[in-house]
């Protein structure tokens, strides 16, 4: 059964941020249950984004922490990075499965019980089912259970903290938000589809 970290980030490569900071942070304290998606904008290169990865892979080696690349599969191979995670508008998840092969950690987007079944079905090793708290470090995301307005939880400059499972993996992660690591979050299924919510997590790592 795939192991997967419980503690994940997302670089943050905006103008005045340091992900690699953020990163040499983390990984003492979270070591082997970190998981590391190496995220780079939309008009970053190949060879940016590669060589970011190729940092992040080195620093999470000793370690045993995993690094994912997004988007970019043949920069994940590029860099023998654990897997990649491809969203809505990637390349299709039994696709990606083909190019990372079968041993590789796949993370597939799925904000529907039915795409999240599919996601499952056809490769993925775990899923990203959307934000937990109001972010706008992408745009397109659907809404939270939370009213914009409502601030609770969150800390002032906190670009939120990343596709934790448990509250107190949140807090950890919110304070690496604000030096330097994107929110990613995970939203649980709709009360009427926990059930189903519980099978999917047992299949594929459910991030939440």
């Amino acid at each position: 059964m795939l192991s997967l970290g419980r503690l994940h980030l997302i670089t943050d490569t905006r103008p005045g941020r340091d992900p690699l900071a953020v990163l040499r942070a983390a990984l003492p304290v979270a070591g082997a249950d970190l998981v590391v998606q190496v995220r780079v904008e939309d008009d970053a290169t190949d060879r940016e984004a590669y060589e970011l990865a190729r940092l992040v892979v080195d620093a999470c080696r000793p370690y045993g922490a995993q690094c994912l690349v997004n988007d970019r599969l043949h920069v994940a191979l590029a860099v023998d990075a654990a897997g990649g995670h491809v969203g809505a508008d990637d390349l299709p998840v039994r696709a990606a499965r083909r190019v990372l092969g079968p041993d590789a950690v796949l993370g597939a987007t799925a904000r529907e019980p039915v795409t999240a079944r599919a996601a499952v079905d056809t490769g993925a090793s775990y899923l990203g089912v959307g934000p937990c708290h109001v972010t706008t470090t992408k745009s397109g995301l659907p809404e939270t259970d939370r009213p914009r307005g409502d601030t609770r939880g969150r800390r002032s400059g906190d670009r939120a903290g990343d596709r934790d499972r448990r509250g107190d993996r949140r807090e950890r992660a919110g304070a690496a938000g604000r030096r330097g690591v994107r929110g990613g979050g995970g939203r649980r299924a709709q009360r009427g589809s926990r059930s189903r919510a519980r099978h999917r997590r047992a299949a594929a790592g459910l991030t939440c």
